[in-house]
């Protein structure tokens, strides 16, 4: 949240019950909102490490979720 992360590698075993499967979702939700990359596979984290954007600054745009949410409001307000 204060932009200090590049990208998330995160691995659990799927076949397993996760007892802090509210924190992972939490995790999950964060880079969402935050638009930072997220692997929780050996195939995507593959992908991420190997990209072209690893060694070149990559300008991303967070999305202001609580102006869009207003914005809905104010559009249906007016139907």
């Amino acid at each position: 949240m204060e932009g200090k992360i590049d990208i998330i590698i995160f691995f659990s075993d799927p076949l397993e019950a996760q007892p802090h499967d509210p924190d992972v979702k939490a995790l999950l939700r964060i880079s969402q909102v935050y638009d930072i990359p997220i692997a929780n596979n050996k195939a995507s984290a593959d992908f991420l490490i190997t990209s072209p954007y690893m060694d070149q600054e990559y300008n991303h745009e967070i999305i202001n979720f609580r102006k869009n949410i207003e914005n809905r409001a104010k559009q249906l307000d007016k139907k």
